[in-house]
């Protein structure tokens, strides 16, 4: 039987890029590519190396024809941390109504954290947004994510706006 346990939810803005307390991408061996025309094999793909460890599901329960029209919508760009060939994470931005654009999914694949790249991949996410020209650029994390998450997202200046708590039946790892 799966668990469920209780889930807090904190959502973050930034209303400015002078807000933005940037990190510079040190490592030499890492770029981070736009990926116009991301197949849906190949978000998949992203998708679980980055958040099957934090228990990303929503994306896995969408059709693959779902999918691929979200991916081709003009307000939905993807980008993709690649350190030498290999993918090291990625960020998907989403222009909402509003006319704020929401780092929708950010995240590094496990072999890559605690080198510095979230700082730097989270700098180009909040840098991309600003560039669509938004009223405030945000994002939500929860208590599933990684520990570094949180402190990742204040340390380059976003400000916690909302909490909330629900509850989660969760994927029992141990099966």
């Amino acid at each position: 039987m799966s668990p469920v346990i209780e889930v807090v939810r904190t959502y973050l803005e930034l209303r400015s890029l002078e807000q933005l307390r940037p990190t510079p991408l040190d490592d030499r061996q890492a770029r981070i590519v736009r990926r116009d025309g991301i197949t849906v094999e190949d978000y998949r793909r992203l998708y679980r190396a980055v958040g099957e460890r934090w228990h990303w599901y929503d994306r896995n329960a969408w059709s693959d024809e779902r999918l691929a029209s979200h991916l081709v919508s003009p307000d939905i760009t993807v980008w993709e941390c690649l350190v030498d060939h290999a993918s090291a994470g990625f960020f998907e931005l989403e222009r909402r109504d509003d006319g704020s654009v929401e780092i929708a999914y950010f995240g590094l694949v496990p072999a890559f954290i605690g080198r510095g790249l979230g700082k730097a991949l989270l700098t180009r996410a909040a840098q991309e947004a600003w560039a669509l020209a938004p009223t405030r650029v945000w994002l939500h994390t929860c208590t599933l994510d990684s520990p570094m998450a949180l402190p990742n997202y204040r340390a380059r200046g976003f400000e916690p706006v909302k909490t909330e708590t629900f509850v989660m039946q969760v994927e029992d790892d141990t099966a």
